[in-house]
């Protein structure tokens, strides 16, 4: 009984802090079309792009998505983990975070509510985009895609959150000197990610480090779907083996880069 207990608490404190990040964002129409903006404007451009090089190549011609795909796919990493930062970001910038840790709030609760709130916030960018392609360019990405559309969604958006993790744990450690990271740092994984590309077309000596990413595996797999009209099970299954590792070496960086800031005492620093 004390057990179901602490898991009822456990959850009400779950839901508190998601239910504070939601309704932060969904009552900002700032927030929101920021979300919605620059997806559509990657879908716009690389749209009109796809559409220049139908007439081109006849690589595009027989996957005309291949670069709406691509990019909706890339937000899903790229907003997943920014959604992660953002949330600790403006506890931060609120000076709410020490007010958090003393509280009953446990870590891992914070994460797991941060996690919602990263999947609600690319639902609503990715999604929009993807909304908007559909009459812009008459691009259906579940059509196009099929069912795979789900386990590379899940896989993509999990990684995001593991290298969210590393960059909440290097504000948190470091202070807002750190903060460029949570827009910067994803995208040294987007060129070797062959999100645009195949891995093959890297250096021999980064296709090693390539495919240590989840990511790559995901976007050989899409344009497998897309190009020869196959869903290879072993590329997903190389990227939930990837993955794994990604989020268990996420969750050990964020665990120990918060217990040094608690322990120095840097929860309370705002500043750099």
């Amino acid at each position: 009984m004390s057990d179901l207990r602490a898991l009822r608490l456990s959850l009400r404190r779950i839901r508190a802090v998601f239910r504070r990040h939601a309704y932060l964002l969904l009552a900002s129409w700032p927030r929101l079309f920021e979300l919605v903006y620059w997806p559509a404007v990657q879908m716009l451009l690389w749209g009109y792009l796809t559409l220049f090089l139908q007439e081109q190549s006849g690589l595009v011609a027989r996957a005309s998505g291949i670069f709406l795909s691509a990019v909706l796919l890339w937000d899903t990493l790229f907003r997943g983990q920014l959604g992660v930062a953002i949330c600790f970001l403006e506890e931060m910038y609120a000076r709410h975070l020490a007010h958090l840790f003393v509280s009953p709030l446990r870590p891992f609760e914070l994460v797991i509510a941060v996690f919602g709130i990263s999947f609600l916030r690319v639902a609503i960018g990715v999604g929009g985009a993807a909304l908007l392609a559909v009459p812009i360019f008459g691009f259906v990405l579940p059509r196009a895609l099929g069912w795979a559309l789900l386990p590379y969604f899940a896989v993509l958006l999990m990684f995001g959150w593991a290298i969210g993790l590393v960059i909440v744990g290097l504000v948190l450690r470091l202070g807002l000197a750190a903060e460029n990271l949570a827009w910067g740092a994803i995208f040294l994984v987007q060129p070797i990610s062959g999100v645009y590309y195949p891995v093959a077309t890297l250096p021999a000596f980064l296709q090693p480090i390539a495919w240590c990413l989840p990511s790559s595996a995901i976007f050989e797999g899409m344009r497998a779907v897309l190009v020869e009209g196959r869903f290879d099970t072993g590329l997903l299954a190389w990227a939930l083996v990837t993955l794994t590792f990604w989020l268990a070496g996420g969750a050990v960086a964020f665990v120990a880069l918060f217990r040094s800031a608690r322990r120095l005492g840097l929860l309370l620093q705002v500043g750099e």
